[in-house]
């Protein structure tokens, strides 16, 4: 996979989390307990006790092409899972305090087995992140001294829900080796994830830390999909607009239970299968001259595909494509047309006197929105594509 040097350069980055003058060139919070009873002001989608209309909401993202960078981080709590949409502002302050303290003691946990693993290995060249680390500590130190400072009441609380993380993951245990292993590749993807956006840059370079910290503890108790190179780009999304570390990892947990797959070979190449399928049936001739010149693989779409485009378009641009592509929008109106069609199947099959199977055709709900935009992307460059007659030309075209 190629870094994030690689691909088209993108502008720095737009205001994209939580409202906030110095936003872009600060530390990401541990946890980000105002969120949870912010109000979204899109109009008819949140009811007075801070419900969400789950339909509208991904609606509203779909026809709207995203959402304003200051919601950004909201919406993304509740699209991506962090928050259920049914949850009031009260039932999410204390589901925020359960999720902070969760982290907390999976991340102490894999710190004691790993000590050596805690500081990441800088070779002293990259002077950012080298002074990165003071920031990294300054940060530490200031929400060890906010928990001193809460009430007896609040320290009483979160004691006992530390209590309960504890016995939770009391007997998780951890593949010394592999997980080593994971904490390698993620310190060497880490040191060059987007170093091109300000969110990462200056003081903020210690967000790369607090990255690090995120996608090692998913390593450590996600030990069936570990890591894999990619995830660190996606991973650095969710920080980025949540501003928060407890946040960013509980949303990249819910995003990889559906997408996980795709950073196993057997997942990705079913991508492929399909992008290749539906390209097939939209350009023959294109198809064709793909196939004909060995140029079928399709892998200059991994990248694409497994990163949501994330380099392929400007950074503000790629946020909202991520959303929208997020928004499941188009999946559902699938599922409900194939619903309406399968009522009307069995509606036929009863007005038949033979019983005979119904000429309507399910809809392939496999054929997932990503695919079209991979598609629309090639039938856009068409052109140059059937210009193109080996791996190399392709891989100058993905380099654009």
């Amino acid at each position: 996979m190629e870094d994030s040097h690689g691909g088209r350069r993108r502008r720095p980055a737009e205001g994209t989390g939580a409202p906030g003058s110095h936003f872009q060139r600060s530390v990401a919070a541990v946890s980000s307990p105002a969120l949870s009873v912010a109000r979204l002001t899109l109009p008819g989608i949140m009811d007075a006790e801070g419900r969400v209309d789950e339909s509208r909401l991904r609606m509203h993202i779909f026809k709207n092409g995203g959402v304003c960078p200051s919601e950004r981080g909201l919406v993304w709590s509740f699209l991506f899972g962090m928050y259920p949409c049914s949850s009031t502002a009260l039932q999410r302050s204390l589901l925020q305090e359960q999720m902070t303290e969760r982290y907390r003691v999976m991340k102490r946990k894999w710190q004691q087995f790993l000590p050596l693993a805690v500081r990441m290995h800088l070779n002293g060249t990259d002077a950012e992140l080298v002074a990165a680390v003071s920031y990294f500590d300054q940060r530490e130190a200031l929400a060890q001294q906010q928990t001193h400072e809460q009430s007896e009441e609040v320290r009483e609380r979160l004691a006992f829900l530390e209590l309960q993380a504890q016995i939770l993951f009391e007997r998780v245990t951890f593949d010394e080796e592999e997980l080593r292993e994971a904490t390698r590749i993620i310190d060497k993807d880490v040191a060059r994830t987007n170093r091109d956006l300000s969110y990462y840059q200056g003081e903020g370079s210690a967000n790369l830390l607090v990255l690090r910290d995120i996608l090692i503890t998913y390593a450590a108790f996600h030990p069936e999909v570990s890591y894999a190179q990619g995830m660190n780009d996606l991973c650095s999304r969710f920080l980025e607009v949540l501003n928060s570390e407890v946040d960013a990892y509980w949303s990249f947990c819910c995003y990889m239970e559906k997408f996980s797959k795709d950073f196993r070979a057997d997942g990705l190449h079913r991508k492929i299968e399909l992008e290749a399928a539906l390209l097939k049936e939209l350009d023959p001739q294109l198809y064709t001259h793909l196939v004909t010149n060995s140029m079928d693989s399709f892998t200059f779409c991994h990248r694409w595909l497994l990163l949501g485009f994330q380099r392929e378009f400007e950074h503000s641009d790629a946020l909202r494509l991520f959303e929208i592509l997020s928004c499941d929008h188009l999946e559902l109106i699938s599922q409900q047309v194939d619903q309406a069609r399968y009522k009307e199947r069995l509606a036929q099959k009863c007005r038949t006197e033979d019983n005979s199977e119904s000429q309507l055709q399910a809809i392939n709900t496999d054929f997932t929105f990503e695919l079209f935009i991979c598609a629309a992307i090639l039938l856009e460059n068409r052109e140059f594509l059937l210009r193109c007659r080996d791996e190399v030309q392709l891989i100058q075209f993905t380099s654009r």
